[in-house]
């Protein structure tokens, strides 16, 4: 006797979010045709964005983060922002295609708190090295040393890592000359 194939069970039906996807492009158009202001996104659609960004969340790379209701936000925002974008004559998974869009949502998210992460740790770091000469004025309260040696363990990473990038920036950008990199 041949085993029964088990049919998996996914969160999103990805043939059901096409559709929706569909109607909501032909929606879209009609109105725009008639000059009227385009239909909200479907509840079902929005539903989508959410258990996507949901689950992407608690994949490895991302559980651990603070941050992580931001991160599900901005990947949702970026979905309504760019669901125009997605055309079902080039593809027919939408499913895919929201994923994307949301992983490096979650990406320029990771890399923006790091950024505010280095401000805060070399604002801390200039206090201490001025307040060693205000020291009789100011008492600074205690901190770790363990705190201090990862803040600055983070500092280093986080130039060396920005030294990295402006050598691979094209002489001649803008980027290159303001000494900046520049996050999608």
């Amino acid at each position: 006797m041949a085993k029964a194939k088990k049919k998996t069970i996914h969160y999103i039906d990805n043939s059901k979010f096409l559709e929706e996807m569909i109607k909501h492009r032909d929606g879209v158009a009609a109105a725009k045709l008639k000059g009227e202001i385009s239909p909200p996104v479907p509840e079902y659609i929005g539903e989508c964005f959410m258990k996507i960004a949901q689950r992407l969340s608690f994949r490895p790379n991302f559980i651990n983060y603070a941050f992580k209701d931001d991160m599900i936000s901005d990947g949702i925002e970026n979905c309504l922002q760019y669901i125009h974008n997605f055309n079902p004559e080039k593809s027919t998974n939408p499913f895919a295609y929201f994923t994307q869009i949301i992983y490096y949502a979650f990406i320029r998210r990771i890399q923006k708190e790091k950024k505010q992460l280095y401000i805060k740790y070399k604002a801390i770091e200039n206090h201490d090295l001025t307040s060693q000469e205000e020291a009789e004025f100011y008492q600074p309260p205690d901190v770790s040393s363990d705190f201090k040696t990862n803040m600055h363990e983070f500092i280093d990473t986080f130039e060396k890592n920005k030294k990295k990038k402006s050598k691979k920036q094209e002489p001649g950008s803008l980027d290159f000359f303001m000494g900046e990199t520049v996050c999608a």
